[in-house]
């Protein structure tokens, strides 16, 4: 492997990691040595790449950082851009917008190569099932995630029993068929799932929830691993 390979790689560890990482264990996910590592992350200081840190304690990369596009690899260059036409097919109307103009955006600044690779790829979504027909739009619940905010929901569940709600929502889930939220639900104290295609009115509170999303998606899938009882 070329040094700038290896320093690329390096760089690319730390930004997986959002702790300091300590050398050991970059060196271990690397199959580096120690020794190389305190050598890479030495270079990569001195070419002005923003690395916290010291030896004993670990290292982290200051976010903001940003790679040229030209450091994309060729799988990556695919697997964006498969994910990209994946959204642009399956996502709400506005985010399968914000997917094309995200493929425009990269395919703009890419070098030749990796341009022609981009809008030439051969790997593209297919699904065996008729495309799902959002009823909604899902920038409001969507927003309620990003933002923390509780959302306010008349529910009618399958058995066309109807429910005002109120909810903390931390996840949307895109499935072949359908979408579902999942979220802390004030009503019953307890995680619930609900289809989107069966919330009928949806108002974002003002109020933020009192938990972090990332607590709650963390307790939500422990809960969703434990196994049955039997």
């Amino acid at each position: 492997m070329s040094r700038s390979a290896r320093l690329l790689d390096l760089i690319q560890a730390l930004r997986r990691h959002r702790r300091p990482v300590t050398a050991a264990d970059l060196a271990a996910e690397l199959g580096v040595s120690i020794r190389t590592v305190y050598r890479d992350i030495a270079t990569l200081a001195a070419q002005g790449v923003p690395v916290e840190g010291e030896a004993g304690l670990g290292y982290v990369l200051r976010p903001g950082f940003m790679l040229p596009p030209l450091m994309f690899g060729d799988d990556e260059i695919e697997a964006l851009v498969l994910g990209l036409r994946w959204v642009a097919q399956r996502g709400d109307g506005p985010l399968g917008l914000a997917a094309q103009n995200a493929t425009a955006k990269i395919t703009a600044v890419l070098p030749a190569d990796l341009k022609a690779l981009a809008e030439d790829s051969g790997l593209v979504p297919v699904s065996l099932k008729p495309s799902v027909t959002e009823p909604r739009d899902l920038t409001e619940i969507r927003r309620a995630i990003r933002m923390e905010r509780k959302l306010r929901i008349a529910y009618t569940d399958g058995q066309g029993r109807a429910s005002d709600r109120t909810i903390w929502p931390f996840a949307l889930a895109f499935m072949e068929r359908i979408r579902m939220v999942a979220a802390w639900c004030e009503t019953r104290q307890a995680f619930r799932h609900f289809r989107t295609d069966r919330i009928v009115e949806v108002t974002v509170e003002a109020d933020r929830y009192p938990r972090r999303r990332h607590a709650l998606l963390a307790d939500w899938k422990a809960e969703m691993d434990a196994p049955e009882e039997t």
